[in-house]
């Protein structure tokens, strides 16, 4: 009776140990079902034509700061593949840290957005050899890199002739050098501007405002932002375009008060 009595007792306590038990077990295997479901929408192949032996690195620009967000090291094999998740198309880079004695690094950047994309290049000249495919947003980048180009080309060749002008004391070719500099910096703002409206369904658009234009006069950047189709405002780069809009406006505001305050004093 006795010994009745204590396994009536101890059941209960056998049953909490294995409840407790597979509680873990539970826990343990919905936590592998989190890890083994993490979402990914982002899918980046390539090879690396030559590379024998290096690291290659994914990485992004998060809070100012560029971060690493996975690496793969290559041993012999110049083929790589990278998944992860991507929030909003936006700007990624590839980058190489070589280890076959070369002196520098290389970085490449591209516009990365949700599907599969695919970057091949090479070890000898990795960043202007890279071919990136799989992403409209990239296409557009391309677009817009091959034209200004050509505005940093004619802009190297006014910066040799100003320096021929002042070694031959050519006042007239001077001031002629000036001038078209001048108004080749309107015009590739002004490229870059209707770059972006013509595009202002892709994030592009919001990404060059801030990237290559944010010290243009605001009425520029606020047709940039009110063209963006509602989506696009609502991007990465959109959303990062309007809170830089509202930080320009506090400072001209701030500017134009300190400037009536100057003319008072005076």
């Amino acid at each position: 009776m006795k010994k009745e009595i204590f396994l009536s007792y101890l059941r209960p306590i056998t049953y909490l140990r294995k409840m407790k038990k597979f509680s873990l077990l539970l826990i343990s295997i919905l936590c592998l079902a989190a890890c083994s479901s993490e979402e990914t929408n982002l899918s980046i192949t390539g090879k690396v034509e030559g590379l024998k032996k290096g690291t290659l690195y994914l990485q992004k620009i998060e809070d100012t700061t560029l971060v690493s967000i996975d690496s793969i090291k290559v041993e012999g094999d110049p083929a790589f593949t990278f998944e992860t998740f991507i929030e909003s198309p936006q700007v990624y880079y590839l980058y190489l840290d070589k280890v076959d004695g070369s002196e520098y690094n290389d970085r490449i950047t591209f516009f990365a957005e949700p599907g599969e994309m695919t970057i091949n290049t090479s070890l000898k000249n990795f960043e202007a050899n890279a071919v990136v495919e799989g992403s409209k947003n990239q296409e557009k980048l391309a677009e817009y890199r091959k034209m200004m180009k050509r505005f940093n080309d004619r802009n190297l060749e006014l910066i040799q002739a100003n320096l021929r002008a002042q070694q031959e004391e050519n006042e007239e070719a001077m001031q002629a050098a000036n001038d078209e500099y001048e108004g080749l910096i309107k015009r590739r703002y002004l490229y870059t501007v209707n770059f972006a409206i013509n595009n202002k369904n892709m994030e592009v658009a919001p990404y060059l405002a801030i990237s290559e234009v944010y010290d243009a006069n605001i009425k520029y950047l606020d047709t940039i932002y009110t063209s963006l189709t509602p989506e696009i405002k609502e991007s990465k780069y959109g959303q990062s375009l309007s809170e830089f809009l509202k930080e320009r406006r506090k400072m001209e505001k701030l500017n134009e008060v300190a400037g009536e305050s100057s003319e008072e004093n005076l």
